[in-house]
């Protein structure tokens, strides 16, 4: 990918809502990129946060950014019970040399219990759709984009497989700590 900062640069995603209001930014490291897209890494220990939240993360993750830019596709590494989580999203791209996007609500999740694979925050999509006055067009795209995403996820078609991300993974951990 083009004017992409070299593999182990420090970054902070930051996510906004529809109205631009802050949302969450995560601090991470790029690892590269492959044919599916520029990839970020999140080690345990490092911060997400968002108004009002902190977390530290408590496993290491990787995160798909792919030329798209209506999703993003975050895999964690063990310990971690849910091993795939999808931000469905709006205008993911890179922006002064990091990436940046607006999340939309929709997520697909993998959990590794019972749970399975899932689309999740449909309560949360259907406020903020009316609140934020969401275009219907991008509405039924994206809806649409979420069960494509799930039933990928489902048949753990590339990159949505365990190999793929757990190359990503062993990048990650191949970095020396900071």
């Amino acid at each position: 990918m083009a004017d992409r900062p070299a593999p182990g640069t420090p970054l902070t995603f930051r996510w906004r809502k529809w109205d631009g209001s802050p949302h969450w930014t995560q601090e991470c490291v790029y690892l590269g990129s492959d044919e599916w897209g520029d990839w970020l890494g999140q080690q345990p220990g490092w911060r997400s946060e968002r108004p009002g939240r902190v977390m530290l993360a408590d496993s290491p993750s990787v995160m798909l950014v792919p030329p798209s830019g209506d999703h993003t596709l975050l895999v964690n590494g063990s310990p971690h019970r849910v091993r795939v989580y999808i931000d469905l999203a709006w205008d993911v791209r890179w922006r002064d040399g990091e990436p940046t996007g607006i999340d939309m609500d929709l997520d697909v999740v993998r959990a590794l219990d019972e749970r399975g694979v899932y689309i999740d925050d449909r309560d949360e999509w259907d406020e903020h759709r009316v609140r934020y006055g969401y275009p219907l067009d991008l509405v039924d795209r994206l809806e649409a984009l979420a069960v494509d995403l799930e039933q990928r996820v489902s048949a753990r078609t590339p990159p949505f497989d365990d190999a793929t991300a757990d190359r990503w993974l062993a990048a990650l951990a191949a970095l020396a700590p900071r």
